[in-house]
């Protein structure tokens, strides 16, 4: 992923109210929860065969190769109390979420006007809707760039054009995420 993706995960994942399990047995029950018994679907997400998902869930086999088990503890937490994730989420789309970055931000703008992108640190809460929009992205599997249209989008709206009040017509696009912070 990257940085708009895994402030997103870990502000969810902030949200959990227990700790994920320890073992990879465990931990691979938890996918095949989600993945609703599909052994099949299960390998698919973690990169490996059907077989060696059901070792992991006969206990005949016990520990992933680092490869996998980055594999296994990434999806799990994707998986994990997927209730709360998805509570957060609608309070989060209801009431908007805060974001702090630092990163550099550039403008589409009317001619006259200085549109040289420059780093900035912004704090700032996004709009309901934007937030909605973003995290809807997120859930969907967006990859990157969409994420970073879409938060420059919802920075344009609340930081830049104070909610529509001035600035018209700017448009905002955000690259060279330094750190990005969200909190839901």
């Amino acid at each position: 992923m990257g940085a708009i993706g895994d402030s997103i995960e870990a502000a969810l994942q902030g949200a959990q109210t227990r700790p994920l399990p320890k073992s990879a047995a465990a931990r691979v029950r938890v996918i095949l929860r989600a993945e609703k018994g599909s052994t099949r679907a299960v390998a698919d997400r973690l990169g490996c065969s059907q077989r060696q998902v059901e070792r992991y869930l006969s206990g005949q086999a016990h520990r992933p190769t680092p490869r996998l088990a980055a594999a296994i503890e990434r999806e799990a937490r994707r998986s994990w109390q997927p209730g709360i994730r998805q509570r957060v989420i609608r309070q989060a789309a209801r009431a908007g979420i805060t974001i702090e970055t630092r990163a550099r931000f550039g403008f589409t703008a009317a001619a006259g006007s200085t549109d040289d992108p420059r780093m900035r640190r912004i704090t700032e809460q996004l709009d309901p809707a934007d937030a909605a929009q973003l995290l809807a992205a997120h859930a969907a599997g967006a990859d990157e760039a969409q994420l970073q249209a879409l938060l420059g989008q919802g920075l344009g709206y609340s930081y830049f054009r104070a909610q529509d009040t001035r600035a018209h017509g700017l448009d905002v696009a955000i690259t060279d995420i330094d750190y990005l912070d969200v909190e839901l």
